[in-house]
This record gives C-alpha cells, sequence and structure tokens, in this order.
C-alpha cells in the first residue's frame, strides 16, 4: 500500500512541476528531541524521492513561544510554501495547542489544526485535510472488509490519533466504542468489536486478556525500547486474531507517505482546484 501511495504522490508531484509548479514544504523544529532530527531526516529524504522542495526551519531548544509563532504565520502567509508540519515534541513550555493555531488549514499536512479537525468532528471529512495517522489506520482496515455497520473500538482517545480517528469511523457508518484509561473492563468493552484500533504509546498494552480470537487490530502505538521499536499490543495474542498490523512496518510507513499525499491535495487547495473528491 505504500509503494502504491508513493508512486501516485510521485506522479501527482511530476504533473504539478511539469504545470509550472514547484512544491515546497517546510517543517519547523523547536526542540533538542534527538528523535526528532532522525524523523525530519527520514521525511526530508522521503521528498527528496518525490521531487518536491523541503526546507528545515530549526529554532532551537531555546525558541519563545511568539518566536514559534512569528515562524508559522510567515510560513502561513509565504505563497512559495505549500505546506507547513510543526514537529512534535516541543521544548518544554511552549504550547503546541497555540502553535498549532498559527498554521493556516489549507497548509496543515498533519491535519491537526482546529479548522482541519472542526471540519472532521462537523462530518465534512471531504473538506479536510486528515491526520495522517488515522488514514493510515482506515486504509489499512478497508483492506479486511467495510467499516459501515460494523462494531469497532478505538483505544486511547488521543489528540493526534485516537480523537480524529473516532470521528472520521463515525463518518465511514461504524459504531464505535471507544477505551479511556478510566474504562474498567477492557476486554468486556472489546467484546464483539470486529475491528480494534490502538493507540497509546504503552507497550504490550493489549493482550490475551483483552482481545478476543478473530480480531482485527491495527496498532499505530511506537514505543522504544531495549529490544527496538515495538506496537501497543503484545505479539503473543497474534496467532488468535484474523489480521494484524506489526510494529514496525505496519501502519508507519503508510503514515509516512500520506503525509507528502496531503501535501499535494493542500497545494492543489490553494490553487482553488476541487479536491472535495480526491
Amino acid at each position: 500500500m505504500a509503494s502504491r501511495l508513493r508512486a501516485e504522490v510521485r506522479a501527482e508531484v511530476r504533473a504539478l512541476r511539469e504545470a509550472g509548479v514547484r512544491p515546497r514544504m517546510s517543517v519547523v523544529v523547536a526542540s533538542d528531541d534527538p528523535a526528532t532530527r532522525v524523523y525530519v531526516s527520514s521525511k526530508a529524504k522521503t521528498a527528496e524521492a518525490l521531487g518536491l522542495e523541503f526546507t528545515v526551519v530549526d529554532l532551537g531548544s531555546g525558541a519563545s513561544q511568539s518566536h514559534l509563532e512569528a515562524t508559522l504565520d510567515g510560513l502561513s502567509r509565504d505563497p512559495e510554501v505549500h505546506g507547513v508540519m510543526l514537529e512534535f515534541p516541543l521544548s518544554r513550555g511552549l504550547d503546541p495547542d497555540r502553535a498549532l493555531r498559527r498554521i493556516c488549514p489549507e497548509k496543515d499536512v498533519e491535519g491537526l489544526t482546529p479548522g482541519n479537525l472542526g471540519l472532521i468532528a462537523a462530518g465534512r471529512e471531504s473538506e479536510a485535510l486528515l491526520a495522517p495517522t488515522p488514514q493510515a489506520c482506515l486504509l489499512l482496515a478497508a483492506t479486511q472488509g467495510e467499516l459501515r455497520g460494523e462494531r469497532v473500538a478505538v483505544v486511547g482517545p488521543g489528540r493526534t490519533v485516537g480523537r480524529p480517528l473516532i470521528h472520521m469511523l463515525i463518518n465511514h457508518g461504524a459504531t464505535v466504542t471507544v477505551v479511556t484509561e478510566g474504562t474498567r473492563d477492557v476486554r468486556a468493552a472489546l467484546e464483539g468489536c470486529r475491528f480494534v484500533f490502538v493507540a497509546v504509546g504503552r507497550a504490550a498494552l493489549l493482550g490475551p486478556d483483552q482481545l478476543h480470537d478473530g480480531q482485527i487490530v491495527i496498532d499505530a502505538g511506537i514505543n522504544v525500547n531495549e529490544g527496538g521499536v515495538c506496537g501497543d499490543v503484545n505479539p503473543a495474542v497474534y496467532p488468535r486474531l484474523a489480521a494484524y498490523t506489526p510494529v514496525p512496518g505496519g501502519v508507519g510507513p503508510v503514515t509516512s507517505v500520506l503525509v507528502f499525499r496531503n501535501f499535494v491535495r493542500a497545494l492543489r487547495l490553494q490553487r482553488g482546484e476541487n479536491v472535495h473528491d480526491r
């Protein structure tokens, strides 16, 4: 799926270049988190392979809130920048919600601004730029069957994955159960749910004691431990499942490409094209 999406984005970028457009994305970094620089470097390589310009605005760990917001304001107003991304985490003391409000919704390639999240919650998903990880979850789930009419569960209503995913699932006609840290009996809550989406960030959170035989599990959790990267699902339960996404190698590769598909959609929105059906 990631390879197919990458080919589609590359073709779209080529067509835009042939039309005289210079596609350009900017990412803003405001921390000294070493993992952030690895992620940004990976995105830069992908952007180069796809044929679009990619600039990094590194404000460092000492950036003030006003400097961060002014930088995002400037990029949002710059007609030569077609996509803006704020890399998380931010340095301690910086307010991510205030910062995100400074990104123009039509340049918000990660779909995290209030404007885009509000459109999704209002059932106007076709007008929004969608957060890439929830998009990836839905695309992978769809390989196993229709979501409409199915009982599904979202474990972890976090801001970047779980909350937008809940509204997107509702928009797709699913009946949604939400599992939070206050849920007393997780196994009972997940009973009868054909699809289980999990994005908490806690290794081996779900296993044989919570999941049921034959379920389809989409694991968007990322955890780093001594053994490397793992998801939120205990691999011991894999043989009992109908299907699952491994970590690494599941949701991640699809998410990475969808950031750039969002970028192409954002650029076309800025050009006044009708992309509601794309």
